[in-house]
């Protein structure tokens, strides 16, 4: 992997997402995918369960930057911003493990929003 084959993915992740294409989703992530919404919640494993969680019509913005590579693990930076009725902005990291094929085996989110607490002494 490299800068641009991850950045192809993310793009590809940003469509599938505002498409709410669970469909789509095998072709982003493994059958036995690790799907991690935060680094200390238990796994979603396997494609099935992520396409169970997938859905979220909500409009948004999405810009993403590759921030590392190193052969087929990876770390993305991305904001996203809701824009529906109640505005919502959330910065995120991606720590990404590709299978040889490309898609993901390993998705882990490190997000934060503003106004929550973000260390262990914030509650």
């Amino acid at each position: 992997m490299d800068r641009t084959d991850v950045l192809r993915w993310v793009e590809a992740y940003e469509r599938v997402w505002r498409a709410d294409d669970t469909t789509a989703l095998g072709t982003l992530f493994t059958e036995d995918v690790r799907y991690l919404r935060s680094p200390y919640e238990p796994p979603i494993e396997g494609l099935t369960a992520v396409r169970g969680l997938w859905s979220d019509p909500e409009p948004f913005t999405m810009s993403a930057w590759v921030v590392a590579v190193e052969g087929r693990d990876a770390v993305v930076r991305a904001l996203v911003r809701y824009t529906g009725d109640e505005p919502q902005e959330y910065t995120d990291l991606w720590v990404l493990q590709f299978a040889p094929d490309g898609r993901v085996e390993h998705f882990e989110e490190w997000p934060y929003w503003p106004g929550r607490g973000y260390s262990a002494s914030q509650g």
